[in-house]
């Protein structure tokens, strides 16, 4: 199999060799670069660099020899930070250098984070009646020490290992066992079974569940551009189907057989095959798919600008949810959506602020408002994530097209009317007045009395459908009061926000002040910084007795900001008043309910006055120089006359 030629796009690799004096590192440099054991070693090596024809993989190498002396402690550590590996010297005449492996060496090494090559120098010298194998020596220091990517024993002056000794580091930077490979129970990885599973898919091309010859055929020829011989792929089912008889069926290599032969690959050492394979396909060593592979720049945009799926990929959408939605019953259970994310590095929804966003069926599950609720989350907040997922799944279109981007919505407040099928509400208001109860109620879940303090922003989301059954997607986000100050510490924090809800618990008159106090903060902040946006007051816990004086205060507090009286809703009654949809439409016309400071009030007055003092000082030097045409006409006439 041909190999792909400069793996990841590495322009060389970094190997340094480290260890105790004496332990035969710099003989071990130079008989690899020289092929010849030198008789006369020099304290310190300069860099040696081996040629990129040295190895298969055509990757330059370049080496640096190091000294253990403590006085060069500060050398050893820049160079150690530089290092793509480590090639960890001891000697196998004398044990107390294997010794100082993990009593010194590897629990420094393990700050650098590299791939480290043990080798055992000298071995030449080793006394012949130590019949103890490398393997017995070295397999309790590697279960300690997991960075440990192989173990090698040599002898430069019997030229016994050494080009292997670098090959093997070079292979573990260009093809590392980590990402793939679990070494203590021998399996692959998930993130590379999920790499796997998504390229067998891929080039499943008649979706039968099974890799045909023609198909298997396909599959080399992308991979290693060289075609598979009748013969190679009878042997190669031939071997799958000796150990694993669901590994090959009538139609051909099943998944189980894809990936045990990967895992077979590995154990054999063969892991440039994997990494090929996974290369051929887009993947980095982190097992997720390059950068390159998305168009990042199709969702540039600006702070007032936010991110929605396009039709195709919301219809995309709608497809793979009625695919996995196995027993038609608009319920896709938790293990059903896992299985929609099995072809990607992990299920993005398992972590905040996806999990527990949406509203969920009363048998756990998503419907499909909320799957796509949660897709439009995902797209608003990080489109990036979003475009990735669907690549992983199987997004047939041009990734470009599915992702849109909004107008600004400064833009939407001239044309009095914004289009968006998403809007984001900030939820603003103080401790235990409601904020979570009202977020608990847009998710369809529960009434309960008992009350637990936010401490972290949350998210919901869910679909509110408005007349004419036109739906938009509502993704409301909590903000703890303790968290405002940070908030409003960003100038642009208000720009992605499309409208702002303040609660207070309209039983107790401290809350409602400290709502007012919040609704200010806010409103001044998008005065200040061009980023104004309409306002809801919400009054929540409307079953109990409002404070004296509720209704005045409001109505004085709505009236000088020129915003809508608060709206009463009682959680407990299950009375929201249409609050959503409330929301919904005051962002749909996010030129009205936009609240006015004392502050913004007065600057306007000071601008109004201003214009007026220039357009009256225009007008009259308009009118004065009019009046300076006029006269020198009139003196041109009169000198003429006379």
């Amino acid at each position: 199999m041909a190999k792909s030629p400069n793996p990841e796009g590495k322009t060389g690799v970094r190997i340094v060799v480290a260890g105790d004096r004496g332990t035969g590192k710099s003989s071990l440099i130079v008989t690899a670069a020289a092929d010849t054991f030198p008789t006369n070693v020099p304290r310190l090596l300069p860099p040696t660099r081996l040629p990129e024809d040295f190895y298969p993989d055509r990757v330059p190498i370049t080496i640096i020899d190091t000294s253990s002396n403590p006085e060069d402690r500060g050398k050893l550590a820049e160079e150690l930070k530089r290092a793509d590996a480590v090639v960890l010297t001891y000697a196998c005449d004398q044990p107390e250098t294997l010794n100082r492996l993990s009593t010194f060496w590897l629990p420094e090494l393990r700050q650098v984070k590299v791939p480290v090559i043990v080798v055992g120098c000298k071995l030449d010298l080793r006394d012949d009646q130590q019949q103890v194998s490398l393997e017995q020596v070295m397999s309790p220091i590697m279960q300690q020490f997991r960075e440990i990517e192989t173990c090698i024993e040599c002898s430069a002056y019997k030229h016994i290992q050494i080009p292997e000794v670098f090959y093997y580091a070079q292979k573990a930077v260009l093809h590392p066992t980590g990402p793939l490979f679990d070494q203590e129970s021998q399996t692959l990885k998930p993130r590379c079974v999920r790499a796997l599973k998504r390229i067998f898919i891929l080039c499943d091309h008649d979706r039968d569940g099974a890799l045909s010859d023609a198909e298997l055929n396909d599959f080399q020829v992308k991979c290693f551009n060289a075609p598979l011989q009748p013969s190679e792929i009878v042997g190669v089912k031939r071997v799958v189907q000796d150990k694993l008889v669901e590994g090959v069926n009538e139609r051909g290599l099943t998944l189980t057989g894809f990936l045990f032969l990967h895992a077979l690959f590995i154990e054999k050492g063969r892991l440039e095959t994997t990494w090929t394979v996974l290369r051929k396909f887009g993947y980095n060593n982190d097992i997720k798919l390059s950068d390159d592979l998305i168009p990042y720049s199709s969702f540039k945009r600006a702070p007032d600008q936010s991110a929605e799926l396009t039709n195709e990929a919301i219809e995309f959408l709608r497809g793979v949810y009625e695919l996995f939605d196995n027993d038609l019953d608009n319920n896709l259970r938790p293990i059903e959506i896992e299985d929609v994310f099995s072809t990607a590095p992990e299920n993005p929804w398992n972590d905040v602020p996806y999990k527990d966003a949406a509203e969920k069926t009363a048998l756990g599950g998503l419907s499909l408002d909320a799957f796509l609720s949660e897709w439009a989350l995902m797209t608003l907040l990080d489109p990036a994530c979003s475009l990735e997922n669907l690549i992983y799944i199987g997004y047939p279109g041009d990734t470009s097209s599915a992702i849109c981007v909004t107008k600004r919505r400064r833009l939407d407040r001239k044309k009095q009317q914004s289009e968006r099928n998403i809007y984001q509400c900030f939820v603003f208001g103080p401790a235990n007045a409601g904020k979570s109860t009202l977020m608990n109620s847009f998710l369809g879940r529960p009434y309960s009395d008992s009350y637990s303090p936010t401490a972290d922003e949350r998210y919901a989301v869910n679909v509110v459908e408005l007349p004419g059954g036109i739906k938009k997607y509502l993704v409301m986000r909590e903000i703890p009061e303790d968290g405002v100050a940070k908030l409003l510490s960003n100038k642009e924090s208000l720009a992605a926000c499309d409208i702002a809800v303040f609660v207070h618990d309209s039983s107790d008159e401290s809350s409602w002040k400290r709502a007012t106090e919040l609704l200010v903060d806010v409103a001044g902040h998008g005065e200040d910084n061009g980023y104004e946006l309409p306002c809801l007051i919400v009054a929540a816990k409307d079953d109990l007795d409002s404070f004296p004086m509720a209704i005045q205060d409001s109505t004085r507090v709505s009236q000088d900001m020129g915003i809508e009286a608060p709206i009463p809703i009682s959680s407990k009654l299950s009375d929201f008043n249409n609050i959503f949809r409330r929301i919904v439409n005051a962002a749909e016309h996010p030129h009205l309910s936009i609240p006015e400071t004392e502050a913004g009030r007065s600057r306007k007055q000071y601008y109004r006055l201003i214009n007026r003092s220039l357009m009256f000082v225009s007008v009259g030097a308009a009118v004065a120089i009019v009046g300076l045409a006029a006269y020198r006409v009139y003196a041109a006439r009169k000198t003429a006359s006379s």
